[in-house]
């Protein structure tokens, strides 16, 4: 049982940035990998990002490579979404979500994740 608190978020210009959190609690014993998925009006939940919680392993989604950077806050039990030239596609709700995975092919199925955050909602205007 993890509980999972977000804050950030907002409205930006595209080409802006924004920086989301997360930060955890509870029994972290079941926790291996934290991510970061959005669900945008009329689509499908999506990965976003995610990073093994212990080293330094992270898997992004193509749309978002080379401009978002997920980190973490080991002391503070707090992980990061940075958000660089954002553009209005990047538009949706973010929710972070954590979970146990051991050797999935892909680590950004919203099913391998057992908690999840209130999500917060990310507006970039053009």
């Amino acid at each position: 049982q993890v509980q999972l608190v977000q804050s950030g978020g907002g409205s930006v210009q595209a080409g802006g940035s924004l920086r989301l959190s997360c930060e955890a609690s509870g029994d972290f014993a079941t926790v291996n990998y934290m991510g970061w998925f959005r669900q945008a009006p009329g689509r499908q939940r999506e990965g976003v990002a995610t990073r093994y919680t212990v080293g330094p392993d992270t898997y992004y989604a193509a749309s978002v490579k080379g401009r978002f950077t997920v980190s973490q806050d080991r002391a503070e039990n707090t992980v990061y979404l940075q958000m660089n030239d954002l553009k209005p596609e990047d538009t949706a709700v973010y929710y972070c979500a954590a979970g146990w995975i051991v050797g999935a092919t892909d680590y950004l199925i919203p099913a391998l994740y057992h908690s999840w955050g209130q999500g917060t909602q990310v507006t970039v205007s053009s």
